[in-house]
C-alpha cells in the first residue's frame, strides 16, 4: 500500500455529463486539495468542517488560473469510506476538465490510485470485510434489480455473519477437543466425540445449505447464458427480438442472414440472461457463413441453456437429427416455433425429449410458458430475494473446502481414531472459511481481488 499515501482517482464514468467527482484519500488529502483550492474571499480548506461543502474555484498553482469551479467536500477518518480523510471535488464533467483537475491535485502531491484501491483501504482498515469489499464490484456491475439487491445484502454483511457463525461453532468445537485432550484425568473423550459428532453434522447441513445456492448465485452475478440455434430459417432472431421487445437482429425469407453471434442481456423477473441468436447450423459453401456456424458450435458449448428451435410448419429432417444428437448431453429446451401457421411437424417424432414449448415468436404466443420454464430449470420456479445467496466463486470454493474438512473430521470420530486428529481437520474447515472474510487470506490473493476493480473505485 505504499506507507497508506495520498490517492486520487476520478470516482465517476469519464465522458460528457453534468458533474464529475474525484476522491482523494489519504492523511494529506486536505491539505493538497487546499493548495489548489481558492474560495470566496480566498478561502483555503483548512478550518472546513468535517462532512460540510465548500464552493470555489480549483487553480492552477504555479500560474494562479482558475481551472473549474467546484463543490469540494470534506469527511474525516475514520468515518469515511476508506476509514482515511477524504475529500471529494465536484467538478464540472468532460474529459478535459476532470483530467485537468486531477492532474493539479497528482501535482500538489497524491498519486493515482490502484483499480480497488479505495476499497482496499477500506478492507485492511478494517471498516468492511473482503466479502464485503466484493459486493461493491457486484453492486456495480448488477444487470438487474435482483442482482443489486443481492450484492447489497452481501455488501451490508449478511454472508459475513453467516459465515461467521459457523466459524464462531467451529472454534467451539476446537476448545472443547482441546479441553478434553489437556485433562485425559477426567475421561470425557466419549461423552466429546458424541457431542462434537452432533455439532459438525449441523454446521456441515448449514455448509450444504449456504452452497445449494451457489448456482443460482452465479446467475445472479454474471448471468444466464443462453444460446439460441436452430436451421436457418426457423425464426430464432425472430424470438430473440421478441424477448427483447425491439428489432435487434435483421430478419428475412432468406437462408443465412444471420450469419454472425449476437449477444444482448435481458431481465428476465430479475434473472439477467444473456441471449445469444446464432447463425443457423447447416452444410454451406459460404465461407462467411460457414465461420458464423462455427461461432455458433463454440457457443453451444459455452451454454449455460440452449434453446434449439424447430419450425411446426416444416417436417423434421436429418439436419434437425443432428442438432439434437449434438446437444443431446447439455441442458436445453426445443422450441416449437411458427404456432401461428400450418402444422407438418408431428410431436410424435420427438420421442423422448422434454421440455418442449409451442410458441409463435411473430405473435408472442407461448413466450411465458418459455419464461417459466427458464425460471423452473434454475430457480426452482421462483427467486427469493430475501434468502442469503452465494454469488461468488471464490466463496463458493471456501464452502467446498470446508464442507471437506467437516466431513473428514467426523470420519475420524466415527471411525474411534484419536480425537485431537479431528481438530486438525476441524481448524482447516475454520481457516478456509475465513478465506471468504479475508481473514485467513494471503496477501498476494488479496491483491489479485482487488485488481479487477474499476480505478476511482
Amino acid at each position: 500500500m505504499k506507507d497508506f499515501d495520498t490517492i486520487a482517482a476520478i470516482a465517476t464514468a469519464v465522458g460528457e455529463s453534468g458533474i464529475s467527482i474525484l476522491r482523494v484519500s489519504g492523511n494529506d488529502s486536505l491539505n493538497i486539495v487546499s493548495s489548489i483550492f481558492k474560495g470566496k474571499n480566498g478561502r483555503k480548506l483548512y478550518d472546513i468542517k468535517p462532512y460540510t461543502m465548500r464552493y470555489g474555484h480549483i487553480i492552477d498553482k504555479k500560474t494562479g488560473d482558475i481551472i473549474d469551479e467546484v463543490l469540494v467536500s470534506y469527511m474525516k477518518g475514520p468515518r469515511s469510506f476508506t476509514a482515511e480523510d477524504c475529500v471529494e471535488i465536484n467538478c464540472h464533467g468532460g474529459i478535459i476538465t476532470t483530467n485537468k483537475v486531477l492532474e493539479e491535485v497528482i501535482k500538489a502531491g497524491a498519486r493515482i490510485a490502484e483499480p480497488g484501491e479505495f476499497t482496499k483501504r477500506a478492507f485492511l482498515n478494517g471498516r468492511i470485510d473482503l466479502s464485503q469489499a466484493e459486493a461493491v464490484i457486484d453492486l456495480i456491475r448488477a444487470k438487474t434489480d435482483l442482482s443489486m439487491k443481492s450484492a447489497l445484502m452481501q455488501s451490508e454483511g449478511r454472508i459475513s455473519r453467516e459465515i461467521n457463525q459457523i466459524r464462531g461453532k467451529l472454534l467451539g468445537i476446537i476448545a472443547h477437543i482441546e479441553a478434553t485432550v489437556d485433562f485425559p484425568e477426567e475421561d470425557l473423550e466419549e461423552i466429546t466425540a458424541s457431542q462434537v459428532t452432533k455439532d459438525l453434522k449441523g454446521i456441515t447441513k448449514n455448509i450444504e445449505e449456504l452452497l445449494d445456492t451457489a448456482n443460482e448465485g452465479r446467475i445472479l452475478r454474471d448471468g444466464l447464458n443462453v444460446v439460441i440455434i436452430g436451421k436457418p430459417n426457423v425464426g430464432k432472431s425472430s424470438l430473440l427480438n421478441a424477448l427483447l421487445m425491439e428489432q435487434r437482429a435483421i430478419v428475412t425469407e432468406v437462408p443465412g442472414t444471420t450469419r454472425d453471434v449476437i449477444e444482448e442481456f435481458i431481465n428476465l423477473d430479475g434473472i439477467p440472461i444473456k441471449i445469444v441468436d446464432t447463425a443457423g447450423i447447416r452444410e454451406t459453401e459460404d465461407l462467411v457463413e460457414k465461420i458464423g456456424v462455427e461461432r455458433s458450435k463454440e457457443k453451444i458449448n459455452e451454454a449455460d441453456l440452449i434453446i434449439f428451435m424447430l419450425d411446426l410448419s416444416r417436417e423434421l429432417d436429418d439436419e434437425d437429427r443432428e442438432i439434437l444428437d449434438y446437444i443431446k448431453d447439455k441442458k436445453y429446451v426445443v422450441i416449437l416455433n411458427k404456432l401461428d401457421l400450418n402444422r407438418k411437424l408431428e410431436i410424435d417424432t420427438l420421442e423422448n425429449i422434454n421440455n418442449l414449448i409451442e410458441v409463435s415468436a411473430k405473435t408472442g404466443e407461448g413466450l411465458d410458458k418459455l419464461k417459466n420454464k427458464v425460471k423452473e430449470l434454475f430457480f426452482k420456479g421462483e427467486i427469493k430475494p430475501t434468502e442469503i445467496v452465494i454469488t461468488n466463486s471464490r466463496h463458493k470454493e471456501a464452502l467446498y473446502r470446508a464442507k471437506e474438512k467437516c466431513e473428514a473430521a467426523l470420519y475420524t470420530l466415527e471411525s474411534g481414531i484419536s480425537i485431537d486428529l479431528a481438530s486438525i481437520d476441524v481448524r482447516s474447515a475454520w481457516m478456509h472459511l475465513g478465506e471468504i472474510t479475508g481473514e485467513t487470506l494471503e496477501e498476494d490473493i488479496i491483491d489479485k481481488i482487488f485488481s479487477e476493480f474499476c480505478i476511482g473505485k
